[in-house]
Order: C-alpha cells, then sequence, then structure tokens
C-alpha cells in the first residue's frame, strides 16, 4: 500500500478548485518519484500478464490519458503499480486549452465533468519529458518496445517494465479537414518512444473532433495513419501498435463502422471509452449543466455498452481497453466480462486516491480463470 494518506489528503484536495488541486499533486509526484521519498508513492505492481498487440502487460490495469497531458509523472505512476501508463492528449503545437473554470466535481455521484480542451505544452516538451523518465532511460538506446523495454525480465530478476502509451490530437486552430496533418505531425514525433500510440478523436472539447468518427473522415484518417505507420515502421524496424479512443456517445450503427474500418485498416486495438455529454444520471446536481465531458460512475454502463457492442463486431481477439466509470475492484471486472482485456483509470483515482490502483489489480487477478 501506498504510504501517501490519501483518505487524510482528499478533503484538503477537494476545498481547492479541482483544477488547482489536480495541478498541485502533479507537481507533487513529479518531485518524488525520482527522490528518496518515492518510498511515499511505492505499490507493490501485481503480477497478472497479459501480452496483446504483440505488447506484454504486467497486468491489466492502466491509467488513461488525460491525467497526465505533459508526460510528468511516467515514474510515479510506475511506482504506484500500473501495468500500463498512457500520458497526453499531446498536440503538435503548444495550446493553453478552454477558459477556465474547466473542471468541476460532482461528489454525490463521484463524477467529473472537465471541458479542458487539450491544455499541453506541444510536442517538444513532451518527448522531453518522456526521454527523461527512468522506464524510457532503461530501454536500449532511450527507445521502447516490445524487443527492448517491453516485456524483458531485468537481470536483477525484476517483472517487466510497464507498457507506455502515447496519446494524440489535434490542435484546436486546425481545421478539422486538415486533422490528419496534425495526427501524422504527432505520430511521427512519439513513435520512436512510445510502446503503443493512442489517437484521441472523441475528446468532446475540441470543435468538431467527434466529427472523425464519421464514416468518410475516419476512412481517411485510419488510411493516413497507416500508410505513415508502414513508412516509420520501415525506417525503424520496429511496428508500433496504434490504437484508437471512441466516444460512448455513438448509436449501433456507428460502432458497427468503426469497428469495420479498424479492422479494414489494420489498427492493433480500440479504446472505449471518452467522457460522455449525456447528463441524464446527474440530472439536478450542482455542475450537472456545465459544458465538457462527463466521467466518474455515471460513465461505467454507458462504456461497458460500448465494450460490449465493440466485441461482439470485433470478435474474441481484437484488444480492446476499457475505460470509464471504474471506482471499484468490481466496477473493472464488469467491464472485463463486457469485453474489455485491460482496464483505465482516471476519475476512480480522484475519488479513491492510489489504494485504487492495487485493489483493481488484485481483483482482475483474482478473477483470472485458471
Amino acid at each position: 500500500m501506498s504510504l501517501l494518506p490519501y483518505p487524510l489528503l482528499r478533503p484538503f484536495l477537494f476545498r481547492l478548485d479541482a483544477e488547482k488541486a489536480h495541478d498541485l499533486a502533479l507537481t507533487q509526484l513529479e518531485r518524488l518519484q525520482h527522490s528518496p521519498l518515492r518510498a511515499l508513492l511505492q505499490q507493490p505492481r501485481v503480477a497478472d500478464p497479459i501480452t496483446l498487440a504483440g505488447l506484454h502487460f504486467p497486468n491489466r490495469v492502466g491509467l488513461a490519458a488525460g491525467l497526465d497531458k505533459n508526460a510528468r509523472c511516467i515514474d510515479a505512476w510506475g511506482a504506484l503499480g500500473f501495468g500500463l501508463v498512457e500520458v497526453g492528449t499531446v498536440t503538435p503545437l503548444a495550446q493553453a486549452g478552454n477558459p477556465k473554470p474547466r473542471i468541476f466535481r460532482l461528489p454525490q455521484s463521484q463524477a467529473l465533468i472537465n471541458r479542458l480542451g487539450f491544455n499541453n505544452d506541444g510536442l517538444a516538451a513532451f518527448v522531453a519529458n518522456v526521454r527523461r523518465s527512468h522506464l524510457r532511460a532503461q530501454a536500449p538506446g532511450g527507445t521502447a518496445g516490445a524487443s527492448s523495454s517491453n516485456g524483458a525480465i531485468g537481470t536483477d530478476g525484476a517483472a517487466p517494465a510497464l507498457v507506455l502509451g502515447l496519446n494524440i490530437g489535434k490542435n484546436a486552430a486546425t481545421p478539422i479537414e486538415r486533422a490528419s496533418d496534425d495526427y501524422l505531425t504527432a505520430l511521427e514525433a512519439v513513435y520512436p518512444h512510445a510502446d503503443y500510440v493512442a489517437v484521441n478523436i472523441s475528446s468532446p472539447n475540441t470543435q468538431n473532433l467527434r466529427a472523425l468518427q464519421s464514416d468518410a473522415a475516419l476512412e481517411q484518417l485510419l488510411a493516413a495513419l497507416a500508410q505513415r505507420r508502414a513508412e516509420l515502421s520501415a525506417a525503424s524496424g520496429v511496428r508500433r501498435p496504434l490504437f484508437i479512443k471512441i466516444a460512448p456517445d455513438l448509436e449501433a450503427e456507428q460502432i458497427e463502422a468503426i469497428a469495420a474500418a479498424l479492422l479494414r485498416h489494420g489498427m492493433d486495438g480500440v479504446i472505449a471509452t471518452n467522457t460522455t455529454l449525456n447528463r441524464s444520471a446527474v440530472q439536478g446536481q450542482p455542475h450537472a449543466d456545465e459544458a465538457g465531458g462527463l466521467s466518474g460512475a455515471p460513465l461505467l454502463q454507458a462504456s461497458n455498452a460500448v465494450v460490449r457492442a465493440l466485441r461482439q463486431r470485433l470478435g474474441p481477439h481484437f484488444p480492446i481497453i476499457g475505460v470509464g466509470g471504474i471506482l471499484s475492484g468490481a466496477d473493472a471486472i464488469s467491464k472485463i466480462e463486457a469485453g474489455a482485456d485491460l482496464v483505465q483509470l482516471y476519475s476512480g483515482l480522484i475519488y479513491r486516491g492510489p489504494a485504487l490502483v492495487l485493489e483493481v489489480a488484485q481483483a482482475l487477478q483474482r478473477s483470472r480463470r485458471p
């Protein structure tokens, strides 16, 4: 168990503006991760290995993108026992995001609403932070990949290094018809440093971004990503998996079309889901009418429904990462039962703290059939 007394810290953090509390927590994690006080963060990494898309995950619990947009705390997340850490979303150019305030807590429902808008420091700063992490520095040449840092048992008998996903998006100022340009620029920059690349086309907080999930736009984007990935793979000798992150607010026909496109263009996995625009579960609560994406407990069933529909359409072996609404080990098991191979946490960490990582990892380990 982490020595951080989160139940004691949470009341203090919840008295602060949500974004100020978020920034304070990241700053402290960044300071601790490479100091002797790292022991305050340390939790055992539960052994529950799985291999997907050629990547060897030490367990099935991951950090979702959005919590660490600038990749500042990779080693801190590793200390907390995650088997998978996804950082970003990063855009080619730095951008401030939407006006503040832009994160709102709904504690009655253990939920958050955010309209951050891909606020980040840009690709150059992001890649520099990734390269500074001890995880990447331990890999031959400072790069990632199943043949280097990922999946190998160290000389000290340590468990495999966690898997690192780098999540990319487009700048708000880039016209939607030029979105592919931003994604290709970002893909090329992060490619040498990722175990996999996640492509975010589902945030509700960048104007028109979700239009990229429509048939024609998705076809164009996936074709462009597949071609650029083939070029990068040929040049480097390493093929990085591509995962596409989608929204929960999709009709059955849209899910079917997305699943077909993922298979047609050789994508390696799907992340389901991002935040929702649906407010039916939180009506009447303070901040419920704020613009932005809703996450946390109210998202669980909607996210699970998308995971279930994807599994039916993609077959038993296509990798699915399930994210949305996990605040307990039982929630994580429900997502695996819906068809996910791995799960990711975000809002649950805000409400439950580091203990949730260990609880979920142990629950999934116990649930695995012999």
